[in-house]
């Protein structure tokens, strides 16, 4: 066990680009416009900023607005490392959050979080305006307030790239069809968590769109509107943040402590496992060939969640062992016998 603990962590460095590669970039720094002039505005784009920082660590649009953060609202100073200013048009406040300082104030406040690790998202964006129909694809520039947005709301996003196979399979039928077979099959290539459909329109000065969201067997939908692109972008992108939050938060005192086995390690997969499961406070307790076996403080529906974002399937409790046959000896009847071994009490996975 020594040597590879020793050997993962020497090799953590090397591993690092790629054991963040579900991570939310930059989830600690939150831009906001400045509305008006003067310190009074910046200061109200800063308190803004803390209210998104908030909705993207809990998913809770009412977490904001919880009392017990109240002192905290007031003086969001001291979670704060350096507040900058962007000039506009419009400008902006980027404001970057200090992450254990945010953690521990939110923990005591009682409230959920969920954590840097997140499902990529796919999005599969038609807009429909008076010029035709556009998928949305990387490297347009349509893409950019669909970026902003995912970005805001602390969400991992993926874009196709538009070309006319893709754009023949998204369609207005298959975005708002409840099959998304087809989009499941064009979207293989990009190895994405979740499916996100959205067809959106203008109309009347405004922007709307339906939008569907898939994860797993796991289905999620609903409408927004906004008064431009951006700012429907954004309603979608909350809607959906709010939606996936549930299910991969950890709230303070409703975890137990349990114990996770995977099997098929290597030390890249040590890298990866580590991150996954570094929220629930991770324990080693034993080594055995390419099998780990952690004790963490969390909740199992939301571990299976986080584990299953890495991609590791869930196996099958481990049978009890039967009790060994007694041997034939001169032994009097009722002698004791070796007590069968008892199975790994705990939840049980594979890469």
């Amino acid at each position: 066990m020594r040597l590879l603990n020793y050997l993962a962590a020497g090799c953590l460095a090397l591993l690092a680009s790629a054991a963040q590669a579900e991570s939310v970039a930059g989830l600690y720094q939150v831009r906001e416009t400045v509305d008006g002039q003067g310190s009074e505005a910046r200061t109200q784009a800063t308190a803004r900023a803390l209210d998104t920082l908030i909705l993207r660590l809990t998913g809770d649009p009412k977490a904001p607005q919880s009392p017990a953060l109240a002192a905290l609202r007031k003086d969001p100073q001291q979670i704060i490392n350096q507040v900058g200013n962007e000039a506009g048009p419009p400008e902006s406040v980027l404001v970057e959050f200090d992450a254990g300082s945010t953690e521990r104030a939110l923990r005591q406040a009682g409230l959920a979080l969920w954590g840097s690790n997140r499902p990529s998202i796919l999005s599969w964006w038609l807009n429909d305006s008076v010029d035709g129909s556009s998928l949305v694809g990387d490297g347009q520039s349509a893409a950019e307030p669909l970026r902003r947005a995912a970005q805001h709301r602390g969400l991992p996003l993926r874009l196709p790239l538009a070309d006319l196979q893709e754009q023949l399979v998204a369609n207005a039928k298959q975005l708002e069809g409840k099959d998304p077979s087809a989009l499941r099959e064009a979207s293989e290539r990009y190895a994405a968590d979740a499916l996100l459909a959205v067809h959106a329109h203008e109309a009347d000065g405004k922007w709307q769109g339906k939008w569907q969201l898939w994860l797993g067997d796991q289905r999620e939908q609903g409408d927004a509107e906004g008064a431009d692109q951006a700012a429907l972008a954004d309603a979608v992108m909350l809607a959906v943040s709010t939606r996936l939050a549930p299910r991969y938060v950890t709230r303070p005192g409703a975890s137990s402590e349990l114990l996770v086995q995977v099997q098929g390690m290597n030390l890249k997969r040590y890298a990866e496992l580590s991150r996954v499961l570094e929220p629930y406070g991770p324990r080693l307790q034993l080594a055995d060939g390419d099998k780990l076996t952690y004790q963490v403080s969390g909740n199992r529906e939301q571990l299976r969640a986080q584990l299953g974002l890495a991609k590791l399937r869930e196996l099958p409790a481990e049978p009890a062992a039967a009790a060994p046959a007694a041997p034939v000896t001169n032994e009097p009847a009722g002698a004791a016998r070796a007590p069968a071994a008892k199975p790994f009490d705990g939840l049980r996975f594979a890469w």
